[in-house]
């Protein structure tokens, strides 16, 4: 067995069907007495109902948490928890709202809480990102990993079939690239499997019924295991394609992992044959397809975009993409630098095409 080393993030995970109700015990056990509520516009009556809920211990609600956290919205939070005296943020929504309180943290160190309605991950990495002038930045930071994380399967028994898909290959993209990473371990990849395993047999229920709460639990429990992942290994070219994608041409997040990640695992399978192996596995597929094919077609099959085109990319803009991804590489098990400009170009003309990989 390789070496390796194992460092245990710390956070509290509070998981189950209503487990909402436990929202007060969890406020008390943070020490907070003033928390204000972050969400998306789209979600603001969740929020609404978080700080009713808490009554005089929430301060208000900042409603406006948007794609990719721009540094103006960042800010704009900030100012309003200094504002309002807040000790502690409570994020509901996805990616975008997490990210928000994430930033608030990064520069107050107010503990956050988050309950995830969607299947992002980000509520369990140390991980943020902030786009500043058309470019994401991203970075880690322990500051900024939520100390409290509720997940009820019940608050997302309303999210879109199509977003419930896209959300959960946003997460699958964590544990894939998590199975190869430079500082990858075997705990790591185990949860990786097992996470993409659940995520993998829950979506097919979801589009067949959408309030099935025990398929919503068990896309709840991957994204959970491909979350924590994301928060204990590095990522690689598939991230940076998408923060890439996300930040200087403002795709929508998780579509964009959803197109991408068929063709980044294709152009490192090569490299990483265990990985693609366990991934092959995950997904229940025959010994002979390619864990790329298989992916292609879990999101196709579930109704997901799998071309660029399709989520607002314009073709002129793969160069100036292509040469944003080479310029400042993520480590990759295969080279994925200036000198392999060429081919980083033809992943993501496959990926505007939306070309099933062989």
């Amino acid at each position: 067995m390789k070496e390796f080393i194992y460092h245990g993030q710390p956070s509290r995970v509070v998981f189950g069907p209503g487990a909402l109700a436990h929202l007060e015990r969890e406020i008390d056990l943070l020490g907070a007495h003033r928390a204000l509520v972050l969400s998306t516009p789209e979600q603001q009556q969740q929020a609404h109902m978080v700080a009713e809920r808490l009554g005089v211990r929430a301060t208000g609600v900042f409603a406006r948490a948007a794609m990719h956290v721009p540094i103006e919205t960042a800010r704009e939070a900030r100012d309003e928890a200094r504002r309002l005296g807040a000790d502690c943020a409570i994020a509901i929504g996805g990616g975008s709202t997490t990210g928000l309180g994430k930033a608030i943290a990064l520069d107050s160190g107010l503990p956050i809480l988050a309950i995830p309605t969607t299947y992002a991950g980000s509520e369990m990495t140390p991980i943020y990102g902030i786009t500043e002038g058309g470019l994401k930045k991203t970075g880690k930071d322990f500051r900024v990993l939520p100390r409290t994380v509720i997940y009820d399967p019940e608050l997302t028994l309303t999210l879109p079939v199509p977003l419930s898909v896209t959300s959960a290959m946003n997460a699958i993209a964590h544990a894939a690239e998590g199975l190869y990473a430079r500082d990858g371990n075997p705990v790591m990849d185990l949860m990786a499997e097992e996470g993409i395993r659940a995520l993998a047999s829950a979506l097919p229920a979801i589009r067949r019924r959408s309030d099935d709460i025990d398929a919503r639990g068990d896309a709840l429990y991957g994204a959970w295991l491909c979350g924590a992942v994301l928060g204990n290994v590095g990522m690689a070219l598939h991230h940076k394609l998408c923060h890439t994608l996300g930040g200087s041409f403002n795709l929508p997040h998780a579509e964009v992992h959803t197109v991408v990640l068929p063709q980044a695992i294709a152009f490192n399978a090569p490299a990483v044959p265990q990985a693609m192996s366990r991934i092959q596995r995950a997904l229940g597929m025959a010994a002979q397809g390619s864990a790329a094919a298989g992916l292609f077609d879990l999101a196709q099959d579930n109704g997901a975009p799998v071309a660029l085109r399709d989520i607002g990319m314009k073709e002129d803009d793969l160069d100036r993409a292509a040469d944003i991804v080479v310029s400042n590489p993520y480590w990759n098990p295969r080279e994925a630098g200036p000198a392999q400009r060429g081919e980083v170009r033809r992943l993501l003309q496959n990926a505007f095409d939306g070309i099933r990989p062989e």
